[in-house]
């Protein structure tokens, strides 16, 4: 993984809005309605392009392929895995149950959107069946790559981890919980395992290691869920074990929807457990308001000299686009946190485009929010050398 040996580096979490076309054809394919399979194939490819150039022409230094052709950043496993069916019933985001009038906002947005809470549930033994999915898209990532590969640093591809798979389809099949992560771990491997094969670092998506705090697993106690997030750190590490630790990077999050978070469980609870992953680099929102004080919490908890911090500058939920000072200063005290510029990446909070349909900032002010991104980049590098 690249270090910002002499200026600060920028990425993103991964996933980048997708195209009307790609969205409407992702989102009746996920259905179960006949769609042209060689129409999606054509449209993801020109949208990974699209995405390419965009991540470019921002100045972004570590790019993806914004997991264009995907439905969701988690949600499209059972497509690549046997032993998933039915539906399952995700508990609710707390902020709805507590804020009413907030719940009828965002229903009254009525936008299409993907299975995020009735994705299929795990009803047999779940078995990665082969690799043509994730070798189509790495394709397309290749190709649009071919015109840009002189002005991108590194490149990565994103993955879900076992946990996130766990608590978004839910378990019919195993005895225990723990049971049905350590076989998605075993499973997933081949995914993880192809990522690094095809010369990319390879990001985990794990924002249950925080976010679960208040769905899955809200009615547990605090020591309970933490032990939930050390067996889920568990299961990644087992499945990344044969993957250089400075090859993957891991991203946690309590969820980017624009909502209250009032129950987001504090970084100082779950940190000390999140450096039990053993990765080279550890992303985290930092960006938006419920978070932003934490940079005080990586101060004293700073992270292990291995291990590089990605912090959210950019806040992925709003479409304000950040001035390039804020940027800066957000930049400067990551830097200050870590203790040493070069181990500093800096990302957004989450992604722009989870699921299919429910993009909350615009694409436009997507790409300009990226190229603030970079010039707030630029001025904390003016100032870091």
């Amino acid at each position: 993984m690249k270090l910002s040996t002499d200026r600060i580096l920028t990425t993103h979490v991964g996933s980048l809005p997708r195209s009307a076309m790609l969205n409407d054809l992702l989102l009746k394919q996920e259905q179960g309605e006949d769609i042209d399979e060689n129409a999606l194939a054509q449209t993801a490819a020109r949208d990974v392009a699209r995405v390419v150039r965009g991540q470019v022409d921002a100045g972004c230094d570590v790019i993806n392929d914004g997991e264009q052709p995907r439905v969701g950043f988690q949600t499209y496993v059972p497509r690549r895995m046997t032993g998933f069916g039915g539906e399952s019933s995700r508990p609710p985001v707390p902020d709805f149950i507590k804020f009413p009038l907030y719940a009828e906002l965002v229903r009254a947005r009525g936008v299409r959107k993907a299975k995020i809470d009735s994705a299929p549930e795990a009803v047999a033994e779940v078995k990665y069946g082969d690799l043509s999915e994730a070798r189509q898209e790495a394709a397309m990532f290749a190709t649009a790559l071919e015109d840009a590969s002189a002005n991108v640093t590194e490149t990565f591809m994103t993955a879900a981890s076992p946990g996130i798979i766990a608590v978004t389809m839910l378990n019919r099949h195993y005895d225990r919980h723990e049971d049905y992560v350590y076989a998605l771990a075993r499973e997933m491997k081949m995914e993880y395992d192809f990522v690094i094969g095809e010369g990319h670092v390879l990001q985990l998506d794990c924002p249950d290691l925080a976010m679960e705090r208040g769905r899955l697993f809200a009615d547990w106690s605090l020591a309970a869920f933490r032990d939930a997030v050390a067996l889920h750190i568990d299961a990644i590490n087992m499945a990344i074990a044969d993957i250089p630790s400075d090859r993957v990077r891991l991203h946690c999050c309590w969820g980017n929807w624009d909502g209250p978070h009032v129950d987001d469980v504090d970084l100082a609870e779950i940190l000390p457990l999140l450096y039990e992953a053993k990765v080279g680099a550890l992303s985290l929102p930092l960006a938006n308001p419920r978070h932003q004080h934490e940079y005080a919490v990586l101060k004293q908890f700073p992270p292990p000299d291995h291990m590089m911090l990605i912090p959210g500058v950019i806040d992925p939920t709003t479409n304000f686009v950040e001035h390039p000072e804020v940027v800066a200063n957000r930049i400067a005290e990551a830097i200050n946190a870590v203790g040493d510029r070069e181990r500093v990446l800096a990302g957004a909070d989450c992604g722009f485009g989870t699921f299919a349909g429910s993009d909350m900032v615009a694409g436009d002010v997507v790409w300009a929010k990226l190229g603030t991104l970079t010039e707030g980049a630029r001025l904390a590098s003016e100032r870091a050398w």
